[in-house]
This record gives C-alpha cells, structure tokens and sequence, in this order.
C-alpha cells in the first residue's frame, strides 16, 4: 500500500482557505515540509478551495504569506507552478467530473434518490434496533423502473462511491496497522446533487493524478482513510492512479481543559504569534515538539537539524498539548542564538509607529544599538522589546504604579538623595563605576544592592524589573538620569 521501494517521496499540504491560519495547520505543514526535504522528495503546495461559501481571497493570501513567513518553501503549487497544474481545486472542476462521470460508467459509484427525511427515518430505525446507522445501500441496485419513478418524482439524485464488502485494512506510518470492518465503511457520497464534488472524491482524485505517494495528515481525517483507499482501488483500475499512497495520521494538538485546539480557539491562530514577535525558527521548534522529538535530552534545535533527523515513523500517535509557555520559553531560547545584528533588525516592526509609543524623531539608533545585546538575554517575545526601551526614547519613563509601590518603601527617598549624590560623581563611562556609586549609598542606607537598586530603578525606566540598571543608566545618560531621580525625589516628598 505504500509507495514502491525508490519512488521520489511526493506529500502534499493541502489547507482550505477559510480564516486565518491555526498552528495546528502549520504543524501539519511542518511535518510534510521536513519529509520531503528529508528524503529530497516533493513538496506539493495544493489549495483546497471548493467550498465557495467559506473559503476566500483574504485566507488565499493569508496562506501564501504564512507558507513564505515560516520558510516552507514548496517545489509546486500557486505562484511555482509545476506539471500537474492548476493547484487550485476550484480550477480543477472538469477534472473531477469527468472522473466522477468514469467511476459511475465502470460500476463504482451509483447515483442516489435518497431524500434527506428518508436517510434520516432509516438512520433512526437503524439505531434503535442497534445496527450501523450509515448509509444502508437502498440504492445500490435500482430497476431502470425505480430510476424512472424517481426521475419522474422531479429528485435530484447525488453519487454515491460503492464501498466493497470486504475489511479493509492498511499500515498507518504513526499508528501501525488498522483494520476497518465493511459494516462501519458504508457507500459515501463523491457529488453533490447540484453536480459539485464533494472533498471525498476531490482529496483523492488530486493525490491520485499528483502522483502523491504519501499522505501526512491530521488525526481526524483517519476514518476517511478506508474510504479513500477503496477508491484509489477504483482510480487505479481506471488508470488515472499509478498507486496506493502511504498515510500517516498526526496527533491531535490539544488546547486548554484538553480538548482539541481549533481555529476558534484564540490561542491557535498564527496571526497573533506573529503578532506577539515569535521567530518563525522557535514557533516552528515547539511545533516539531508536539508529536515527535529530535532526542530525549535536546528541546531546542535548528529547522535545519529536524530535517536532518525527522522520520514520521517517529512520530507519537498520543495527543499533545500546547503548553504557551513552553511555547514562549523556546522562543526565547532561539532568540539568544541570534546573532545580535539579526537580531536588532527583526525588533525593527516594534520599534516604530504604529508600535512604539515614542515618536520617530525621539528614536536613537547608537542607543538602541548599545542596549540591543542586553535585552537580546531576557526577551522571550519580541514584541516585549518596546516596554524594556521606552525609557530611553521617552521624554519621561512610563510608570508602572504596582512598581512604584513595591520599590519606594519608607527612606527611599532619603536612598534617593544619597544616590544621587554618588551618582553625580561618577564615571557614567562605566557601569561598574555607577555600580559602584549605588552599591556605596546603599551601604550608607543599611541596604544590599538589590534593595538599593530598586528604587533607583523604578526612578529610571518606571518598573522594578528590565534591562540591566547599571548599563542602561549609562545609556540613558547623566543629564536625563539625574533629572528622573530628582522627578522621583519631588513625588515621594510632594
């Protein structure tokens, strides 16, 4: 059932165009990007586009950015081209009805009269005595009589695929073999009654005629499985399949109380990880994550270093969850390996209007420049670099009153006098120099440098925590420094 020994791995990735994208998609086009590139074989970008009333331009668009901002990059499909062109299933319709027409002449499929109420009437009484409630092959073997009758009736018949009367079963790359008994595969419908395919003839057909000789998809696409191997039998039989692809079923992604993470959850939609400053190369890391692992003791790795290793037979078929910190954490470690003038570029979006609250003319390229490596140490998102410089670019720090409370106890502003005091003679071409000038009026006060700093902190930038005090003070300089100690000494004496 899986592709012939030395056939060129071909997957697809094969999203709809509805909504943003989620990053339970961009985990299913993460694994078929890395195999392909794993096995040197063919990554084929198809768009799934059939449903007219969901799908949209808007998520066409959206798809196509989210595929280049994550750096998968497909050998065909929309804007590559490739020799099964178009990839677009809405461009495709004459192909799958011809198809459609080919299955019905060769005696796999059949139309069927069936209405709604009646597939419902027996569905019930199906249940109630306790046998499968599919589709009970009333029109399997109509009597060009009971066709007639039908037609005359004014019904619009849809096609049905004839399932066969026989188990089937097949060798899951995730889940190993799985057996399907015919009474729990009833015959399924391919056409709509207004002629327009349905995805269960349109999947297969594509993969079929793209030559796609494995299939890496979602966990809930597994009971369609048995449908789409009888059919590939037709397709083969007819000679527009060569062969029976390979499947693999990926775990579900779980979201918060452990249910399954869907679009709908806010937490899954890419747009806001990219919103956030995640780097495509640390969203992606925690992906991989999510089902398979480069080793038991190594959680972060290159796109480069997975492809190398990534093997779907390693691949666990237990749900996993999505654990945002974890998430976050990841991030932040690729984010460390950046070298740093990579890195003060990709801060760039956050660091100007409409993000940043400063106005242009007040940024400073030499100090950003001088504070990127330190903040560069403590980011877990980039987006979080627009509250850790602020300070620099504002005319005043914004102030964070739970900071201001925690850091400004009783004598702080007697701390703040004498701080200042050093600080003025200081060397402020050195932070160990103004280390030492804080350190010196904590001591005066009674106090270690970590009670000392606080309030010179809070004083400084507006919260109790940032970039490291000493160097930024030397950043910010002297003039500016003194002047927020002295705006902080007003306040606590006012």
């Amino acid at each position: 059932m899986a592709s012939a020994p030395g056939s060129p791995v071909r997957v697809r990735f094969c999203p709809s165009p509805t909504g943003n994208p989620h990053v339970g998609l961009v985990r299913t086009a993460l694994f078929n990007w890395a195999f392909a590139r794993h096995h040197q074989g063919t990554l084929v970008f198809r768009i799934e586009d059939t449903d007219a009333a969901r799908d949209s331009e808007e998520s066409y668009t959206q798809l196509l950015d989210a595929m280049r901002w994550l750096g998968f990059d497909w050998d065909e499909g929309p804007e590559v081209g490739g020799p099964h062109a178009p990839y677009r299933q809405s461009q495709r319709m004459d192909i799958y009805k011809d198809v459609a027409e080919k299955l019905l002449a060769a005696g796999h499929a059949y139309r069927c009269y069936c209405s709604q109420e009646e597939l419902d009437s027996r569905r019930e009484a199906a249940r109630a005595a306790g046998r499968p409630s599919g589709y009970d092959g009333h029109c399997r073997d109509l009597s060009d009589a009971e066709v007639e009758g039908y037609k005359a009736e004014g019904r619009a018949p849809i096609v049905r695929f004839r399932m066969p009367d026989e188990a089937i079963t097949f060798t899951d790359l995730v889940r190993g073999e799985i057996t399907y008994l015919p009474e729990n595969v009833p015959d399924y419908g391919i056409v709509r009654a207004n002629g327009a395919p349905l995805y269960t003839l349109v999947n297969p057909v594509d993969d079929a005629l793209m030559e796609i000789t494995h299939v890496l998809r979602g966990e809930d696409l597994l009971s369609s499985t048995p449908r789409q191997i009888a059919l590939y039998k037709a397709l083969t039989e007819l000679g527009i399949a060569k062969e029976i692809p390979a499947f693999g079923h990926l775990p579900y992604v779980m979201g918060e109380g452990n249910k399954k993470l869907s679009k709908r959850d806010p937490q899954s939609s890419l747009n806001l990880y990219r919103e956030r400053g995640f780097l495509p190369e640390g969203l992606l890391n925690y992906l991989s994550l999510l089902g398979w692992s480069l080793s038991a003791d190594q959680d972060i790795f290159t796109i480069d270093e997975m492809v190398a290793a990534f093997d779907v037979s390693d691949v666990q078929p237990n749900p996993a969850r999505f654990d945002l910190k974890k998430c976050e954490a990841i991030n932040g470690d690729h984010i460390r390996l950046l070298p740093v003038k990579d890195f003060t570029e990709r801060c760039r979006p956050w660091l100007k209007a409409p993000v940043a609250p400063w106005a242009p003319e007040d940024f400073d390229e030499a100090k950003w420049q001088a504070v990127a490596p330190h903040a560069q140490t403590r980011l877990k998102v980039l987006s979080e670099i627009t509250d850790n410089v602020d300070f620099l670019f504002l005319p005043e720090p914004v102030l964070d009153e739970a900071s201001w409370a925690k850091a400004m106890k009783e004598g702080s502003d007697a701390l703040l006098v004498t701080a200042r005091e050093k600080l003025d003679a200081a060397d402020w071409t050195s932070p160990e120099s103004l280390k030492e000038a804080v350190l010196a009026a904590g001591e005066a006060h009674g106090l270690k440098l970590g009670k000392a700093q606080a309030p010179v902190r809070v004083a400084i930038t507006g919260r109790t925590v940032g970039l490291p005090l000493f160097e930024s003070l030397e950043v910010l300089g002297k003039e500016k420094a003194l002047a927020r100690i002295d705006a902080a000494l007003a306040r606590l004496t006012a």
